[in-house]
């Protein structure tokens, strides 16, 4: 059995997760950021509540909270049903149960829904996606994308993994993707090729390993300095 999506599927990451997945140290946590693909994660959410600064750009962001609220739904039984036919590719230490793991991601897209609203207003949701960002050079300290570059490797190009990975780092002087697998627990074909593209444009390139693994095998983000 095998993962298999046709289309970006909602489903949104905590903090905790967010923080684990990027290495993400407490000065980290004061910088500036813009969340690439964030989706339903309650990453944003909870930076609001800290008193941190993050910009959150995804394509879902142009639906109304109850919209998302019915994607979320419409998916929700579809992605729990192909974890549990393929709990081999997971680590089931921190996250128990596939029930466990429906639990932690409704409370971290029900925190994002609670968010919604007032995020959009305060300019915090943008509807917007890669690779066009409609955002200023160097506008953010750092730039984080959660499992979407690498692990749409079958739906997403190499050329367009190029051309996402270049307006990250137009827009912040450094950029972390996570995790660099796709959804059945393979490398990315992308990846080298991409590592080798960047250091030849002029970036600084290291793949570091990270606190978090729940996909088998999923615990390096890649780190791109200008």
């Amino acid at each position: 059995m095998t993962f298999r999506y046709d289309e970006i599927v909602p489903w949104g990451r905590s903090f905790d997760e967010y923080c684990r997945m990027f290495d993400l140290s407490d000065r980290d946590l004061e910088l500036s950021i813009i969340g690439c693909g964030d989706g339903p994660a309650s990453f944003n959410a909870r930076m609001r509540e800290r008193g941190g600064h993050v910009v959150s750009c995804d394509p879902l962001y142009a639906l109304s909270t109850e919209q998302i609220k019915h994607r979320i739904e419409l998916t929700y039984d579809n992605v729990i049903e192909q974890t549990r036919k393929n709990m081999k590719d997971f680590v089931w230490d921190t996250i128990g149960a596939v029930e466990e793991l429906g639990r932690i991601r409704m409370r971290s897209m029900l925190a994002f829904l609670d968010d919604f609203d007032r995020g959009k207003k305060e300019g915090r949701y943008v509807d917007a996606k890669l690779p066009d960002l409609p955002v200023p050079s160097s506008s953010f300290d750092l730039a984080l994308c959660s499992h979407f570059l690498f692990l749409y490797s079958d739906n997403l190009s190499l050329e367009f993994h190029k051309k996402a990975f270049l307006e990250m780092c137009r827009v912040a002087a450094q950029a972390r993707v996570f995790p660099l697998l796709d959804f059945n627990s393979k490398r990315s074909a992308h990846v080298a090729p991409l590592i080798e593209f960047l250091e030849r444009t002029g970036f600084e390139v290291s793949i570091d390993k990270v606190p978090y693994e729940f996909q088998r095998g999923g615990n390096e983000m890649m780190r791109i300095l200008a």
